[in-house]
């Protein structure tokens, strides 16, 4: 939980699980303020930020679109923004001259209308299944257009027949990522909870994850997985295990917070509470160990730098400046952890 303390206990204790409620944070053997990384953390990552989870009233592809990417490209600890589709032919013209001025890196994240439409890649109806395909291909579309690198997608929801879902997922994933390959991009899964609080998708468990991942890429070498730190304690998985497992899948990773222990906390489910909200389960100490197995893992290195962004939402009379700020605070503590 955000918070606790993750050193001070006997060395053996350290070297173990901590389970807080339910969910685990595997801390190494050595207490974070004892490992304290001095080199900094841009040498080893790209910072990224979820423009429309940071500004959420433009989540629909409306709203004050130009001008809060603007906000965003003008602000150099930020190497790499995440949209989403935009409606107006005008504004995505103005984005793709932005992110060619500015060098920022642009991805393309296909979340909110896939979830928000109802639309699903696992779908048993091949009917059903092709419209969501069709969409994910107009969304490619657009982010060929703005000049983005890669798109990011998410599975349907939870089924009975689960084995045979994540194939047709995969079937769906192939085509996909053919199609954004001819478009000079990449296509990348992210991972969902699967409780029926929050967004209960099929994909869901790391291991689950891999073995879709591996089909699409007998076919599709370029696709991999996407990881959200905030996602973690939803999937009851911690970051060793997460990260361990997903190993060279991995091709992006989120961080943010969620709030699982009270019903009635503002933030409950998976909403990409701020860092340290009080009642939620990731500070800066939680992302700290995050950082460490991502670099342990080598998907974060000085040759690599693999993009880490923020995915924080700010809630009910929050600004999304201040929260911005808070996310960028909460690196720079968290790395002198690491």
């Amino acid at each position: 939980m955000a918070g606790t303390p993750v050193c001070g206990a006997p060395a053996g204790q350290r070297a173990g699980a901590a389970f807080i409620r339910g969910f685990s944070w595997f801390v190494q053997g050595v207490c974070l303020e004892e490992a304290a990384m001095t080199e900094h953390w841009s040498n080893y990552l790209r910072a990224g930020i979820v423009h429309f989870m940071a500004f959420p009233e433009c989540m629909d592809g409306e709203g004050p679109v130009a001008e809060t990417v603007e906000r965003i490209v003008q602000d150099d600890f930020f190497e790499v923004i995440e949209i989403t589709q935009v409606k107006d032919d005008n504004t995505r013209e103005t984005l793709r001259n932005v992110f060619e001025q500015s060098g920022v890196t642009a991805c393309f994240g296909a979340q909110p209308y896939l979830l928000k439409g109802g639309y699903d890649l696992n779908h048993a109806e091949l009917e059903t299944r092709g419209k969501a395909v069709a969409d994910v291909k107009r969304g490619i579309d657009q982010a060929a257009f703005m000049g983005c690198s890669a798109v990011s997608v998410v599975s349907g929801p939870v089924t009975d027949d689960q084995a045979a879902a994540r194939e047709r997922l995969a079937e769906a994933l192939t085509e996909l990522a053919a199609y954004a390959q001819v478009k000079g991009l990449t296509l990348s899964l992210e991972t969902f909870d699967q409780v029926t609080y929050a967004k209960n998708r099929l994909v869901g468990p790391t291991e689950d994850a891999v073995a879709v991942s591996e089909m699409v890429r007998q076919e599709q070498p370029s696709f991999g997985l996407l990881l959200d730190l905030s996602h973690l304690p939803l999937l009851g998985e911690t970051p060793e295990h997460a990260l361990h497992t997903v190993g060279e899948h991995l091709v992006h990773a989120h961080i943010g917070n969620c709030a699982m222990d009270d019903p009635e906390h503002p933030a409950f489910g998976d909403t990409h509470p701020r860092f340290g909200m009080e009642g939620t389960r990731i500070g800066v100490e939680e992302l700290a160990v995050f950082l460490r197995q991502l670099l342990e893992t080598n998907y974060l290195s000085k040759g690599k730098r693999g993009i880490v962004s923020f995915e924080v939402k700010p809630m009910a009379g929050e600004s999304s400046e201040a929260v911005i700020v808070g996310c960028k605070r909460a690196l720079n503590e968290a790395w002198r952890l690491v």
